[in-house]
């Protein structure tokens, strides 16, 4: 029996229904964009990846049994992990490991809606923040020619893996191990820059590396999920501007310059008072980009369950040392209980109240605009009232 992976009808047939997958949702395929996930095949990219069964991510291997369902998996509209605590799928054993996902390669929908903004052309030079499994650089070679694209990736296995599978294709972009934010090659200028995971705050060395009328596509997220996606584009004077995508996103944090976590500390039980909102708000991706606007830098989210099975909440500043609890309560209003000197759902439940004020407004709706002083994200209502943030 001839093995699927080497039947190549069958693979194109897959590429064909990838294609037709993401045509058929929100982002409507460039003609060139179409031909990039036609031709850029996304198995020898994620050969391993989990899949999740409880509380543990189990490898998935093509030779697992059912070879045709793993290949439906791969090319289905859907997100892959690859990579648990550090752990790579490729060096899990059968078991799997239990933790919290680290990397992943991207729903290819979102790949093509944020490839569709960086608008890359044949020539290009390109900078990609976060290779992974390398796919995203794959299509990027495609669009802009492999010479012209260089790639960065923090993990020294994920690095490894992403130069040889984009090899392995015929691919030889420069395929960097470090720090994306920080190792951009030395004199550098990159006419489009990319980033596969998120920051807090565009890179000042991004904003100074990209060429005059160039364009940055990254994903903007705080603590909080349902981050967003910013399109800027450089001015003359050294500016960035633009506009917020459509698409929520909750891109992985890109990890760059020391790792330190910051342990929240226990609430104590009192003093009290009555919630506005269950800190279950949070969750809400048409409301959280808009909430992470009006929180600190820095600050940390931590969220379960209780004893009795009751959402709970607890927001923390390493800045002051406040820390907030928002506790459901059984068929009654939540209750919030803070220590240190801010309450930190206040400022949350205000938030809340001017976003249904302003009626809800969505993410593409907001400007951005980033100088190497200072970046902010501006609403105009309709009403011609502007409202403006500090990243």
């Amino acid at each position: 029996m001839t093995n699927i992976l080497d039947d190549e009808q069958h693979l194109i047939r897959a590429r064909v229904s990838l294609t037709q997958q993401i045509d058929r949702g929100s982002v409507v395929l460039a003609s060139l964009l179409a031909g990039a996930f036609l031709n850029v095949p996304r198995h020898p990219f994620v050969p391993v990846f989990y899949r999740r069964e409880g509380e543990r991510f189990i490898p998935w291997r093509g030779t697992d049994g059912d070879a045709e369902a793993w290949l439906d998996a791969v090319y289905t509209d859907d997100s892959l992990i690859t990579e648990v605590d550090g752990v790579h799928a490729e060096q899990a054993d059968s078991g799997g490991v239990t933790g919290v996902p680290t990397s992943s390669s991207t729903a290819p929908s979102l790949m093509a809606d944020m490839l569709d903004a960086l608008d890359v052309n044949d020539g290009d030079e390109v900078y990609e923040a976060g290779a992974g499994s390398g796919y995203n650089a794959a299509m990027l070679c495609h669009l802009a020619g492999h010479k012209h694209v260089t790639t960065v990736e923090r993990s020294d296995t994920l690095t490894a893996l992403a130069r040889e599978r984009l090899n392995g294709i015929g691919f030889d972009p420069l395929v960097i191990h470090g720090d994306g934010a920080r190792g951009v090659p030395p004199d550098a200028i990159y006419d489009r820059i990319i980033a596969t995971a998120s920051v807090r705050r565009v890179p000042p060395l991004w904003l100074e590396r990209c060429r005059i009328g160039g364009i940055m596509v990254v994903p903007l997220k705080g603590t909080l999920a349902g981050g967003m996606i910013a399109r800027l584009t450089k001015l003359p004077d050294g500016t960035a501007v633009g506009r917020i995508l459509h698409t929520p996103a909750a891109f992985m944090p890109l990890k760059t310059g020391p790792e330190v976590e910051a342990p929240v500390p226990g609430v104590p039980d009192s003093p009290t008072r009555q919630a506005a909102l269950s800190g279950r708000v949070l969750d809400d991706w048409t409301f959280s980009f808009f909430a992470q606007l009006h929180l600190p830098r820095g600050l940390v989210r931590t969220y379960g369950l209780s004893d009795i099975g009751l959402h709970v909440t607890t927001l923390y500043d390493p800045a002051d040392g406040s820390a907030t609890r928002i506790e459901d309560m059984p068929e009654a209003t939540p209750l919030v209980t803070s220590t240190g000197p801010r309450d930190l759902w206040a400022p949350m439940e205000e938030a809340h109240r001017l976003w249904r004020r302003l009626n809800r407004p969505r993410r593409e709706w907001f400007s951005i605009e980033a100088t190497p002083a200072e970046q902010t994200v501006t609403y105009t209502a309709p009403d011609g009232q502007l409202h403006r943030w500090t990243l």
